[in-house]
């Protein structure tokens, strides 16, 4: 019986507490510490899972043998503490965006590799069955050609430790830190992005903060992809719809149905309701579902379904639609998906 993998969650926000949850379901792994500068808040969390509650991360280091970090901080703390993981020989998970930046995110990919360990970052939007079983009906073309593409993503504005979503030298606000879902969906299902064009409007006024984005994006096979997002509305909500020249994959949230199929026939009157796909009920979360993926790569060397590469091209999609919504103008990626210019 092989030993099970010694994990540990840093930040023990909503994403972490969920991360910490889930790791307690894997069976291949031991969740061994908890880590929070709330020191009250981390001993509740420790206590729920019998482990042991820490206050700073040089402690954990000295004082566990763990050997997975999970980084569940925000946005402006990711590069410093995959630095501090991978320096302690430690492999890491980090919650997406991979950085603030694609200048942080290619040193955080370099330095994992330098160090020799593996880097994973919780694009969780890959391992939702809605948006999986989408992916698989168009790359089998089911749908025929994809033409255009309508995703929306949001709900009220997130309000973390100190505001820092707010914060735009911590956060790539609604753009970065909840729309690059969908940027990494479309590239994965699509191919690399050839040009982005986005309007936003933003508001604040010390007691409230609003956000709302529209991003369009050309992908290199031709099809468009229209991305809502906002922080101006109550209860979250995700949707999509997918249109080929044979038909539909559609998709909300609100509704009961996960995913319906729409198929020309040639004839109109037999096109009137959709063709459900069979339904994936969620037997466990998706974050479950990532972290034992996460953890049977780290266990086997396997290549996981979302790599570091990846998650820098999402921040490069990410980058290049806050570019276009300072200037107002279309913003051009290179054709193999790399720096923006």
């Amino acid at each position: 019986m092989r030993a099970k993998l010694k994990s540990a969650v840093l930040g023990l926000g909503t994403m972490g507490r969920v991360h910490a949850e889930a790791w307690s379901h894997i069976e291949d792994a031991e969740l061994v510490g908890v880590v929070d500068l709330d020191r009250e808040k981390a001993q509740t969390v420790a206590s729920q899972y019998n482990l042991q509650a820490f206050s700073d991360f040089s402690t954990l280091i000295e004082q566990s043998d763990v050997e997975v970090v999970d980084i569940c901080l925000p946005t402006y703390l990711h590069k410093e503490y995959v630095a501090a993981a991978a320096k302690a020989g430690k492999h890491v998970i980090c919650e997406k965006p991979l950085g603030l930046n694609v200048q942080e995110a290619h040193e955080m990919i370099n330095l994992c590799e330098a160090q020799g360990v593996k880097l994973f970052v919780a694009q969780v939007v890959r391992f939702f069955p809605e948006y999986v079983q989408a992916t698989e009906q168009v790359r089998r073309g089911k749908i025929g050609n994809a033409g255009v593409v309508r995703l929306t993503r949001g709900g009220s504005f997130p309000h973390g430790w100190n505001n820092w979503y707010a914060d735009e030298d911590k956060s790539g606000r609604l753009i970065l830190d909840s729309m690059i879902h969908d940027f990494d969906w479309l590239r994965w299902t699509f191919g690399d992005v050839q040009r982005v064009m986005t309007r936003q409007a933003s508001y604040s006024d010390g007691k409230k903060d609003l956000d709302y984005a529209l991003v369009t994006l050309r992908m290199l096979d031709g099809t468009i992809a229209h991305v809502e997002g906002t922080w101006a509305h109550t209860g979250f909500h995700t949707s999509y719809e997918i249109t080929g020249d044979k038909g539909m994959l559609s998709y909300d949230s609100q509704e009961g149905v996960p995913l319906t199929m729409q198929l020309h026939s040639g004839d109109r009157q037999s096109e009137q309701s959709g063709v459900p796909v069979p339904e994936s009920p969620l037997t466990e979360s998706p974050y479950l579902r990532e972290l034992k993926h996460f953890t049977d790569c780290i266990r086997t060397g396997n290549p996981p379904i979302v790599t570091a590469d990846d998650a820098l091209k999402a921040v490069e999609i990410a980058q290049a639609a806050l570019a276009s919504a300072a200037s107002g103008k279309p913003v051009e990626l290179s054709k193999m998906g790399g720096g923006v210019r």
